[in-house]
């Protein structure tokens, strides 16, 4: 989790594979349940190339993108 200093939260987590399932974002989700507005994204890092968005405020982002320059 990050934490800004007026308290919203960006959750985190990072999946060693290339499969996402809904079931892989559920700890993500709770915590979006348990923050409600304080809760602003949730995003989980994986070895894919593609980014993939799994409801509101939830997206599957490829580890990569980290060292990634916008173009």
């Amino acid at each position: 989790m990050l934490e800004s200093a007026d308290g919203r939260v960006a959750g985190i987590k990072v999946k060693a594979g290339a499969t996402v399932r809904t079931e892989d974002l559920a700890g993500l989700r709770h915590l979006a349940n348990r923050l409600r507005s304080r809760f602003i994204a949730g995003y989980l890092l994986y070895t894919e190339q593609q980014t993939l968005p799994f409801g509101d405020r939830l997206l599957a982002v490829p580890i990569d993108a980290l060292w990634r320059t916008a173009p």
